[in-house]
């Protein structure tokens, strides 16, 4: 299935959620309009509200929850977006000046905490303790990501593991969060662990990707920068790849990019990690995590949501953006 025929799937959920957004965003303080409606609908994927809904229905939930809470995921996300931009001094997302850039850093993670607490004054309208254990530890684990990341920022011995961890907790902890709802609401417990394991692989796969494309993409299909990261100081895989493959020629431009020069060194470093099979490797880790994601579900009964979901595990290895 393509994404176009999933988002056809559930059409009416998708309405009904952009409609929560909107409503849930209205505040009487102008900025927080103005910020909250600018980055929501900036053409982003939507892809984990989009996952709550698929799963719900796979779980066959017949209630209205699920919509509220993939609302929920889309604000707990797009405050996390607001708040990366500022600590990664980012100018550019999905092809546009970044909220930070616009209207500085401290309406920025402002705005980003108000989504936060918007958040959860949602989440706890189904009334539901296991939503709210779910997402509170989420939203902690995601913080603690963050902190790691940064621990990592300008440091050319980070390992796989290390690295590996923060996309776990970072991005895919979200994701795992986002296909938990269905289960819970729906009350099947039985297969929370399931649903949880797919979104975990699958937002591990997704993020490899992005990490792989930040070398790879065309800036502007992919809305950002290239070789944002390495401006960043970010090891990720393909850089970790080079510095444990790679010549000792290799390993030494690697090191001193990530340690001090980023863009300096863009376009020799962006050569060497298409030259030593990294791009290759990364990708592979990807097809293997989104493999192990589409197994998740092999219990599941052949039907309409859940080759949406095995799609959707396909589409987030292929993919140009």
């Amino acid at each position: 299935m393509t994404l176009q025929e999933i988002r056809t799937l559930i059409a009416d959920d998708i309405h009904a959620v952009d409609q929560l957004i909107l409503t849930r965003l209205a505040s009487d303080v102008v900025l927080i309009n103005q910020i909250g409606h600018y980055i929501i609908h900036n053409g982003g994927k939507r892809l984990r509200p989009l996952l709550t809904l698929l799963c719900a229905r796979a779980c066959n939930y017949q209630g209205q929850d699920h919509r509220l809470m993939a609302a929920v995921i889309e604000f707990i996300h797009t405050s996390t977006l607001l708040h990366d931009d500022v600590v990664d001094e980012s100018d550019t997302r999905r092809g546009n000046k970044t909220a930070n850039e616009v209207w500085g850093n401290a309406a920025s993670i402002l705005v980003g905490d108000f989504l936060y607490s918007r958040s959860f004054e949602m989440m706890v309208e189904p009334g539901n303790l296991r939503i709210m254990q779910v997402m509170s530890a989420a939203t902690n684990v995601i913080a603690e990501g963050e902190v790691l990341q940064l621990l990592n920022v300008h440091d050319a011995d980070t390992t796989e593991a290390r690295y590996m961890e923060v996309i776990h907790r970072k991005t895919a902890k979200l994701f795992e969060a986002a296909t938990q709802m269905g289960p819970i609401l729906a009350e099947q417990p039985s297969l929370e662990m399931a649903f949880a394991a797919y979104g975990r692989h699958l937002g591990a796969a997704f993020q490899l990707v992005d990490d792989a494309l930040d070398y790879t993409a065309d800036a502007q299909e992919l809305g950002k920068n290239i070789g944002d990261d390495l401006a960043e100081g970010k090891p990720t895989l393909p850089l970790i790849y080079v510095m444990q493959y790679g010549t000792a020629e290799d390993q030494a431009l690697v090191r001193r990019a990530i340690e001090s020069e980023g863009m300096n060194l863009i376009e020799p470093v962006s050569q060497i990690i298409l030259n030593s099979g990294a791009i290759d490797y990364t990708y592979n880790m990807a097809q293997r995590e989104a493999k192990l994601a589409q197994d998740a579900l092999d219990f599941l009964p052949d039907n309409e949501y859940k080759r949406a979901l095995l799609s959707l595990a396909d589409l987030a290895v292929n993919r140009r953006h």
